[in-house]
């Protein structure tokens, strides 16, 4: 059997576990609960699966989600779609993640990368407690976790000239993306962390009232990106980068290069070449639309159509 349709098998298999785990009529126990400084936190546990929850406005929002038999196996498509960035750079060696949750991409990215060093940046002291102690997340000599507001920690980055090959936008406080890490001034302090070959990767929704004003914002700030979408779930990845993006030719050599390593996490990264666009070719919203600054915020868009 060759690598592909043992590839495609798997995905499969994966695919009907995880569908029969979410859609089974059992209650989820609760292992875990706290009031932390920001929010409620929630374990649950459901036949197997162990997911992280913040309870905001009496609503739960799973933040991250793990096989407890299977750990390296990513549970959410968003995770994969993430790794899309590997195309636009396929070996990073310096990686900021923005936003915790489980530290399922912290683990993963270290079994791949294992010499690279990784910075993971929460807000939530709690979040990091919770991760370690019921989903694994680890630390050692190549990462590190910082207990720092988002933004704060980009302006001090920026200041000491850091730089990263990979900066991972994936911050959430349970409603939605953080206000203040949407803005136009936000992501111009951002874009001077990426290094010459640096991506940003931000996880965010296809299906949003600020859809149209996201896009409109990393455009002004970067110039053209990818949509990375797929038809079964209503996330997005925006992939950009200081440099021209890549054409379809060297992501398709990236991606065959890229195909066995991934395929152990359960990615396929052939599939997801299929389902990223460029905003070169496709922009599918209007010339004007406003840009999101930190004085015209989120909050101020959502309250107009109450």
């Amino acid at each position: 059997m060759n690598n592909s349709i043992l590839t495609v098998m798997l995905g499969i298999i994966s695919s009907v576990m995880l569908s029969s785990i979410f859609s089974a009529p059992v209650q989820a126990k609760t292992i875990h609960s706290e009031r932390s400084l920001y929010r409620n936190i929630l374990v649950e546990e459901r036949r197997g699966l162990r997911c992280l929850k913040f309870n905001v406005r009496s609503s739960k929002t799973q933040q991250s989600c793990m096989l407890v038999d299977d750990p390296q196996r990513l549970v959410f498509n968003y995770t994969k779609m993430l790794f899309s960035s590997l195309l636009v750079n396929p070996k990073p060696e310096r990686i900021l993640i923005v936003g915790l949750g489980g530290g399922t991409m912290s683990n993963t990215l270290h079994q791949i990368f294992p010499n690279a060093t990784i910075t993971n940046v929460e807000i939530d002291p709690a979040v990091i407690k919770v991760a370690r102690e019921y989903f694994g997340f680890f630390e050692n000599e190549h990462i590190t976790s910082v207990v720092q507001d988002g933004r704060i920690f980009v302006k001090r980055a920026a200041l000491k000239k850091k730089k990263y090959d990979w900066i991972i936008l994936d911050a959430f406080n349970g409603d939605y993306i953080p206000e203040h890490l949407l803005t136009k001034e936000f992501l111009q302090e951002t874009k001077q962390l990426l290094s010459s070959n640096g991506v940003l990767s931000a996880n965010t929704f296809s299906v949003s009232d600020l859809y149209n004003f996201e896009s409109a914002t990393y455009k002004a700030v970067f110039g053209d990106f990818f949509n990375v979408r797929n038809n079964r779930n209503s996330n997005r990845i925006i992939l950009t980068s200081i440099k021209p993006l890549p054409d379809g030719k060297l992501i398709a050599e990236r991606a065959k290069a890229l195909a066995n390593t991934l395929a152990v996490f359960d990615v396929n990264i052939a599939d997801l070449t299929s389902q990223m666009t460029s905003t070169e070719t496709v922009q599918d919203w209007p010339e004007n639309t406003r840009l999101l600054t930190d004085q015209y915020s989120p909050a101020n868009l959502l309250n107009l159509s109450n």
